[in-house]
């Protein structure tokens, strides 16, 4: 392990001179690698049809090391349940069959990493008077094919000659035809441009290869890892060129840049549709209430891309399949490709979950066809927690997102909350699809009485501070007392800001999940970032905004953000990196959809800032920037920018702009 302070079993620099990632040109970081070593991390991809977990490295004499945790959704194992991916780990390596005059690749000297949507690693070789070379490694996943691609670029970069001999590899595997649903699968890893090569000094030569599965009866393709590579490029480019954000502060920039990679490329095509995935080698062709209708689904309007806002679109037709007369809670998950569903943890507030994600949804996506579609689903949740509502004024349910790993009581902070932000989404909608005044009217009072019973039934003096038991009896901190501050509640935002941010809760990798203890889930950071940004206290938010992005970003375990430890490892969970974006878009920005073509904007600058910027925002079926400039004396510019053509206002600190596109 490198040096610095370890916590919790978790590595993370102290200062910027300590990290061991820098930003790289473009949208990438770059590891240049040093002497702290051996130093290990790993990193998750997706395509339609495939998923991989690379476990990289460097050792102490500098070479490299990479095991593949392979993942394919769609080929689905027995029992058919939650974890029914195909998966086998590979130490496989191409190089390991690749002779350079007549040697094995020895004596490798991993120069640089670099992170960029594809993995690339850079060596030398030195063989001395025998000649060398340097190494290029590139691993991405295909975007539409159930493939694992690695290119390699080999360059004499000696002066003598180099013959090079590369072995023609195809490799079937079959699994066993017991544990598939479908029978055997065929796993096939493959070399393309095999042969004997003369390499000039000067020269180079690309040759690849590609790990890939497939049904028994599937036809084996013809992958050709440059086109692949060149796909993989335009896609990821496609997301960095909408929803862009430029702020003084790089790190920042770049991790929500990264954020858009993450949490755009989980999505499988499944015969249920398109369905976004959590990852994390154990969630994959199925979507669950919190994950994907709270946390990511939301933000999708934002991006322009338009197979995520399929699948959000998916997921909420898959829910909707549930709602019934006799009031049964709908599923927290629907699995396996659609064909079956999980609710082992009981009601976990799912519902408001649902209403929450699917209000918002709407809204920013600025459909009127979808927006009916959803306004059922919207409704029948949104209804089903007003039955729920308890003697205390609050929404019941058996458990929350955590699913008992820790207590959430009979009625949780979270639910309510939840419920409660829907209800004035659900405001909105109403107006925009013709519901009628009462309606929209009825949905504001029940939040306006929601919002009055949160304060009564779960406020509390909690460890010296006056702010909110997780649920009734709570007498230690919890990091959810963050979320009334995401949804706009601020009747208790000092204490509980400054609980938040106290030594109780706050690490350097973010909020403990519960005071005393020694486990932290990131999504709750995420909430606690976006509310303390809601609520007006930027400096604050900006502060321990910047600690987490580079802990994240450019520290030991790069560079997105993170599920738990100390379960799972901090896996790279996809929706979680929807969650930071929203700390930009709706927490820094202050964007909040009002209609199918409105929203309002209550910008939140840092001081040390001049301005915050994104642009070709895809909201609301258009394409436009926001550009939020400081004035001095507490005073902001907004420049909204439309067509070419731009509006400039001005607005004191705190206050909020309505726009209508």
């Amino acid at each position: 392990m490198s040096a610095g302070l370890l916590l919790m079993g978790v590595p993370y620099a102290q200062a910027e001179s300590d990290l061991r990632w820098k930003l790289g040109d473009g949208h990438s970081i770059v590891w240049e690698v040093d002497g702290r070593l051996p130093h290990e991390d790993h990193i998750e991809m997706a395509g339609k049809r495939v998923a991989v977990v690379l476990r990289y490295g460097v050792r102490a004499d500098g070479s490299f090391e990479l095991n593949k945790s392979m993942v394919w959704p769609m080929l689905r194992t027995l029992p058919n349940n939650t974890h029914a991916s195909l998966m086998r780990r590979y130490g496989w390596s191409l190089l390991d069959a690749v002779t350079v005059n007549g040697r094995a690749f020895t004596d490798e000297q991993v120069r640089s990493i670099r992170l960029d949507g594809v993995l690339q690693v850079k060596s030398d070789f030195d063989w001395g008077w025998m000649g060398k070379c340097s190494l290029t490694r590139r691993y991405f996943t295909s975007t539409e094919h159930p493939a694992l691609m690695e290119s390699y670029t080999l360059t004499n970069t000696g002066k003598r000659t180099l013959v090079v001999e590369i072995p023609q590899t195809k490799t079937n595997c079959m699994t066993n035809p017991r544990q598939g649903v479908e029978g055997a699968y065929r796993i096939e890893l493959c070399t393309s441009n095999a042969g004997v090569f003369i390499l000039n000094p000067g020269e180079e030569l690309h040759f690849g290869a590609s790990i890939a599965g497939y049904t028994a009866a599937e036809k084996s393709l013809e992958l050709d890892v440059e086109h692949e590579l060149a796909l993989r490029r335009e896609l990821v480019e496609g997301w960095m060129s909408n929803l862009v954000l430029d702020t003084p502060d790089d790190v920042i920039d770049r991790m929500f840049a990264f954020s858009k990679i993450r949490s755009c490329e989980s999505i499988y095509q499944t015969q249920g549709g398109p369905m976004h995935g959590p990852g994390g080698e154990s969630y994959y062709a199925a979507i669950w209430a919190n994950d994907q209708a709270e946390y990511v689904n939301p933000f999708f309007p934002y991006t322009g891309y338009d197979y995520g806002c399929a699948s959000a679109l998916n997921s909420f037709r898959h829910f909707a399949r549930f709602m019934n007369e006799e009031w049964k809670p709908i599923p927290s998950s629907i699995v396996a490709e659609g064909l079956d569903i999980w609710n082992g943890a009981g009601d976990r507030g799912d519902a408001a979950m649902i209403a929450y994600g699917a209000s918002r949804y709407a809204l920013a996506r600025g459909s009127r066809q979808e927006a009916e579609e959803l306004w059922p689903l919207i409704t029948w949740c949104l209804e089903y927690c007003r039955l729920k509502i308890n003697e205390g004024g609050v929404v019941a349910s058996d458990t929350d997102e955590l699913e008992n790993r820790f207590e959430s009581g009979d009625a949780n902070l979270c639910t309510s909350s939840l419920y409660y932000d829907a209800l004035i989404s659900a405001s909105y909608l109403a107006r925009e699809l013709g519901c009628g005044n009462a309606c929209a009217k009825n949905y504001r009072e029940q939040a306006a009485r929601m919002r009055r019973q949160i304060d009564k039934y779960f406020g509390a003096n909690v460890e010296g501070f006056d702010t909110y038991a997780y649920y009734k009896g709570n007498d230690v901190l919890r990091s959810w007392i963050c979320i009334p501050l995401t949804m706009g509640i601020d009747e208790r935002k000092e204490q509980t800001i400054a609980a938040l941010f106290s030594p109780r809760l706050w690490t350097e990798n973010g909020l403990l999940t519960q005071a005393g203890s020694e486990t932290y889930w990131d999504r709750s950071t995420l909430y606690a970032l976006r509310g303390v940004y809601t609520v007006g206290e930027t400096e604050q938010a900006t502060r321990f905004l910047k600690r987490y992005s580079q802990t994240r970003l450019l520290g030991e375990h790069v560079p997105y953000a993170i599920e738990a430890w100390p379960e799972g490892n901090q896996r790279h969970l996809s929706a979680e990196s929807g969650l930071y974006a929203r700390i930009i878009t709706e927490g820094m920005m202050g964007m909040r959809p009002v209609g199918l073509n409105s929203f309002t904007l209550t910008p939140h600058v840092p001081q040390e800032w001049d301005f915050i910027s994104l642009k070709h925002i895809r909201a609301f079926g258009a394409d436009f920037d926001l550009r939020v400039e400081r004035l001095g004396g507490g005073k902001l510019k907004v420049l909204f920018t439309r067509d070419g053509k731009t509006r400039v206002q001005t607005l004191r600190e705190g206050q909020t702009l309505n726009f209508k596109l």
